[in-house]
């Protein structure tokens, strides 16, 4: 059975406003969105593999989510120390297997916390202001945000699909 979810309590990007509010503005809506897709659900079900990949499921998404946004506003604009280059050296896909081992509301709660932290370090950049990759490109804030609207959006699409599989929750 397919039902609606509840109204969800997502910020809405402002369809008028400067770059930066736009921009984060998305961002933000799209993160909202990733909790409310795994909010809910028993770790079991957030674990639960419905494709060929098994690491394509509902907790492995929040690792890996949390750890690109600690990668590129931490590490690549705020010159953090990458906690991950060891284990990702060792394994590529170490942040997907993080999430098989830790409880769902740990996920999300370590999601929220990461973008807490992210928007903050937003908040004291100018959008043209330069980090460097670990590959040593010159990259600068608004692509980082660009960049993580698009990788967000993508995986809450994937999320949506996966939440339908495990419970046949829908919505937006």
């Amino acid at each position: 059975m397919t039902t609606s979810q509840t109204a969800p309590t997502r910020p809405e990007a402002p369809m008028v406003g400067d770059e930066r509010e736009q921009l984060t503005g998305f961002l933000d809506f799209l993160r909202a969105t990733v909790v409310m897709k795994a909010t809910g659900l028993s770790d079991e079900q957030a674990r639960t593999p419905l494709v060929a990949s098994e690491l394509t499921n509902i907790a492995s998404l929040l690792a890996h989510l949390t750890y690109v946004e600690q990668y590129w506003f931490g590490v690549v604009l705020d010159h953090q120390p990458d906690s991950w280059q060891d284990r990702l050296e060792g394994d590529p896909d170490a942040e997907f297997r993080s999430g098989l081992e830790l409880p769902v509301a740990r996920l999300i709660a370590d999601y929220e916390a990461q973008c807490q932290v992210n928007r903050d370090i937003v908040a004291g950049l100018d959008l043209d202001a330069q980090g460097t990759t670990g590959r040593g490109k010159p990259v600068n804030v608004r692509w980082v945000v660009v960049h993580m609207i698009e990788e967000t959006g993508r995986h809450a699409g994937h999320l949506d699909l996966l939440r339908e599989h495990v419970d046949g929750r829908t919505g937006e």
